[in-house]
């Protein structure tokens, strides 16, 4: 059976109603498209999870700032279809943005205390973008699970609250980053990068691992090891952002007395922004 494709919120929904009046369980996948191996295993995990997969491609447009990569960002409809469709995708959603977003749109939404931290310090804006797009895709979508990679920690842990805030009937899953073999979190934005760029990114992910490995053997100095990091990723030729060792549940500057950490970080390779996290449980001495 061929991949099913609607492009406006009307036919998603005469799509759906017959599922959900046959007692089928829906899950989620919402996406910017130009899929790779992390995308599709979000698909593969709702697929287990749910009788119904439904995968949004939609690049958002009020997530992207001021000179970010909007009109550049890589549209690749028809192959990630074919990708979608090889691994039995129930539904693909395809909207424009004048379907989502109608003449004189004005409501957004905000995550306050989440939205301004981290990546939000420099991509003003970015999470209410997120924020906004999420919400109304799950009010569209009306899904019993919605999949999302734990890639970007922050926008998962903005999504969860939001869900939570607002009393949305969805229950969100986090999936494991899905890395190369050297350890770089895939991501769209990748193929920005050129041949040199290629081999100095996994630099991220190493300095991620080593800070995490450090904590474990007793290190209790967060900011020394945080600039230790930003030295050590200036000197493999990136250009951080931030190296933050924080609290799980808030994002927030972690003390010796949290347990459940993730350390959260931002580096410029070339022309392309990098983000990558890893997160674990100290053990009490």
């Amino acid at each position: 059976m061929s991949l099913s494709t609607v492009t406006t919120i009307e036919a998603l929904r005469d799509t759906l109603k017959p599922w959900r009046k046959a007692g089928n369980s829906v899950a989620f996948v919402p996406t910017m498209g130009n899929l790779h191996d992390g995308h599709l295993q979000l698909v593969e995990k709702a697929k287990e999870c749910a009788d119904k997969v439904v995968v949004s491609l939609f690049v958002n447009p009020t997530q992207f700032g001021v000179g970010e990569d909007f009109d550049h960002y890589p549209r690749t409809e028809s192959e990630d279809a074919k990708k979608l469709d090889a691994i039995g995708t129930d539904l693909l959603f395809l909207p424009s943005v004048s379907e989502i977003y109608p003449i004189n749109h004005r409501t957004s939404i905000s995550v306050s205390g989440l939205s301004d931290l981290h990546c939000g310090k420099t991509r003003v804006g970015h999470f209410d973008g997120v924020a906004t797009i999420v919400c109304k895709l799950f009010n569209i979508v009306q899904p019993d699970l919605a999949f999302f990679g734990e890639k970007d920690f922050q926008q998962l842990t903005l999504i969860r609250a939001l869900v939570r805030d607002l009393n949305i009937p969805v229950e969100i899953r986090g999936i494991e980053t899905v890395r190369e073999d050297d350890g770089l979190a895939m991501s769209s934005r990748n193929g920005y990068l050129s041949a040199d760029e290629r081999l100095a990114a996994p630099a991220l992910y190493r300095s991620l691992c080593q800070a995490r490995d450090r904590i474990l053997a007793g290190e209790q100095n967060y900011p020394a090891l945080e600039k230790r990091a930003m030295l050590s990723l200036r000197e493999a030729g990136l250009q951080p952002e931030y190296f933050s060792v924080c609290r799980q549940s808030s994002l927030m500057p972690a003390s010796t007395n949290d347990m459940e950490l993730v350390i959260l970080a931002a580096a410029r390779l070339g022309k392309t922004r990098l983000i990558d996290n890893v997160y674990f449980s100290k053990t009490p001495l």
